[in-house]
């Protein structure tokens, strides 16, 4: 009888090391979430770029938590010409999540009445007021990442899923690249003929991380 309660409490005590060790997996895991998150969170500049070439023009971009008592990992994401603050041309909602072991996602959102919250990324804590369910996903427009060995992170989006009608475009492709000190974006947009409609021709923005 002895030698069976050892035996069990043995059992017991290899389950619950079992249990921790996976525990601590998907902690170890989550690191990387974690890097990614705080990558993509600050305020943003692409005026080195644009002094360096003038086809490239001066744009600030700001991401920001919100909705931190929620589940999931939300950002708030501002991007507007550096003389007009005041007229944000991008507003979106970007829900950060992971795949599987070696991806992550970034889908996105637009906003319902998006000049009620300009410039609220210093204020994060309005968003409070934001309902989820209001928020109209941009289907087909999430960008898929996976981490580098340079402990970067790069992305894209899949083919021709992405619906655009600005400027006579069919569909748009955004391809990213980010690392703790600047976020590579190159959002383009395509005509049914596959001819670029709108977007930078050469390359990305660079936006430096402030």
């Amino acid at each position: 009888m002895r030698y069976l309660i050892i035996v069990v409490f043995s059992l017991l005590l290899l389950s619950c090391k079992s249990e921790i060790k996976k525990e601590i997996i998907l902690v170890e895991e989550d690191q990387d979430l974690i890097e990614l998150l705080a990558n993509m969170t600050g305020s943003f500049s692409s005026e080195k770029q644009a002094e360096r070439d003038s086809t490239y023009f001066s744009i600030s971009l700001h991401m920001y938590p919100i909705w931190k008592e929620k589940e999931g990992n939300w950002l708030y994401v501002e991007q507007a010409l550096y003389d007009k603050q005041e007229a944000p041309y991008r507003q979106r909602i970007y829900h950060i999540s992971r795949v599987n072991d070696s991806v992550f996602k970034s889908e996105i959102y637009a906003l319902p009445n998006q000049s009620l919250w300009v410039c609220k990324w210093e204020t994060p804590e309005v968003f409070d007021k934001l309902l989820q369910e209001s928020l109209l996903i941009r289907k087909g427009c999430e960008v898929f990442l996976r981490k580098t060995a340079e402990n970067t992170f790069i992305g894209k989006t899949a083919g021709k899923t992405c619906e655009s009608k600005l400027r006579g475009a069919t569909y748009a492709t955004s391809h990213v690249k980010i690392n703790e000190k600047s976020i590579i974006s190159w959002n383009r947009g395509f005509n049914k003929k596959d001819s670029l409609v709108w977007g930078a021709s050469k390359r990305g923005y660079v936006f430096d991380k402030l």
